[in-house]
């Protein structure tokens, strides 16, 4: 039986990621720090997956599970010199902290005569393996050459809503998905041949699926949730069903997917289905997505190379509308939340230095004329 190696143990590797690999054969091990989650895979060796939406409600039981203490040095060097395959679902910053590891971990293995490795970040972030290679290459001094002759960076684009666990849960292993996933990855970047593992699917236009997703799923959903707390609702799926702010996250994801259209030729219609059906997922009654929770880390959503600002430049790159885009920035400029600290960080420096000035810090983002478009649509909301 193959080995993977999953860094993170939460809800998104053990629904989505950790899923696909044991289904299509794997031994998975889950590497976490979370100590709850790793002792019961290493009683159970075995959970279920609440997969819900479009007609589906069931349990789907994931076996040939374990759990291994990512902080343990011997027993990752252990466990990456055994791995077939290695993938994350960890966040970016956490990419960052195990990038050091990782540099030590994949040279033992290829000194002792491994053969070459697979790792793949199924992040929310745009070409996250690349990210997670610099990272790791920087850490590893003499050793980088090594590394990176032996390794494959595999970038991906990765789409399933995997919502919070519900209140008042006791078992550290429920986890609830929607029944739709998407996990594409570049087939050009892998060293040796592509596994053949169901439900990923390789393609050498990798920027094309993962601007796609960004600019529709993950651009719509900030937007319902950042309207959605203006108007002071609990859930996406509230947002969802007041007619207005359904329509104005609809604007954006046109505006944004008018970018895609031109940079890619999409099919225009085929895109507006594609609208259409993301819409659709949001509304799942299944999915429980608190708005706090949606819109949590609002400086990460306004990077220059994140769901708003990266559409949004390149509307202004092929001349096309706007509007409905600088309402969704203007309206993320609102979120308070003093319970997230880059929300508390946002208001701070907002409040000290203005909109220009925030928007310049945090974005990247100097176009004066579309910033005064962004204050005047702050004003009114």
């Amino acid at each position: 039986m193959p080995k993977a190696l999953h860094f993170g143990g939460g809800n998104i590797g053990r629904g989505f990621i950790g899923k696909i690999l044991a289904d299509a054969g794997y031994e998975v091990a889950f590497a976490d720090i979370n100590t709850a989650v790793i002792d019961r895979l290493n009683r159970d060796h075995t959970y279920r997956v609440h997969v819900v939406g479009d007609g589906v409600d069931e349990y789907q039981t994931v076996n040939h599970v374990r759990g291994v203490n990512s902080g343990d040095a011997a027993v990752m060097t252990a466990e990456i010199a055994a791995a077939d395959l290695v993938t994350t679902a960890v966040g970016p910053t956490v990419l960052e902290i195990i990038a050091p590891q990782l540099a030590q971990t994949l040279a033992a293995r290829y000194r002792a005569g491994g053969a070459p490795l697979n790792i793949i970040a199924c992040e929310n972030m745009v070409r996250g393996s690349s990210f997670l290679k610099e990272k790791v290459l920087a850490a590893a001094g003499d050793d980088a050459a090594l590394i990176d002759a032996n390794t494959g960076f595999v970038d991906c684009a990765v789409d399933r809503i995997v919502p919070p666990v519900a209140s008042g849960e006791t078992d550290p292993l429920a986890v609830t998905v929607e029944v739709f996933s998407e996990w594409i990855v570049d087939g050009t970047q892998f060293k040796d041949a592509i596994p053949a593992i169901a439900g990923m699917i390789a393609t050498d236009k990798l920027m094309a699926f993962i601007e796609r997703k960004l600019f529709t799923l993950n651009t719509g959903h900030a937007a319902l949730a950042y309207f959605g707390k203006l108007a002071d609702k609990k859930t996406v799926g509230e947002a969802m069903q007041d007619d207005s702010i359904r329509r104005a996250a609809k604007e954006v994801m046109k505006e944004s997917g008018a970018v895609l259209i031109r940079r890619y030729a999409f099919d225009p219609a085929a895109h507006r289905a594609y609208i259409d059906k993301i819409l659709k997922r949001f509304a799942s009654p299944y999915l429980h997505d608190a708005v706090d929770h949606a819109a949590r880390e609002p400086l990460r959503k306004l990077r220059a190379q994140e769901r708003f600002i990266q559409p949004l430049n390149g509307m202004l790159e092929y001349g096309l509308p706007h509007d409905a885009t600088v309402r969704a920035i203007a309206a993320t400029l609102h979120y308070h939340n003093a319970d997230d600290p880059q929300a508390v960080e946002m208001q701070y420096y907002l409040h000290a230095h203005g909109i220009p000035a925030t928007l310049e810090k945090y974005s990247d983002f100097t176009d004066a004329a579309v910033v005064a478009e962004i204050e005047a649509a702050y004003q009114t909301l």
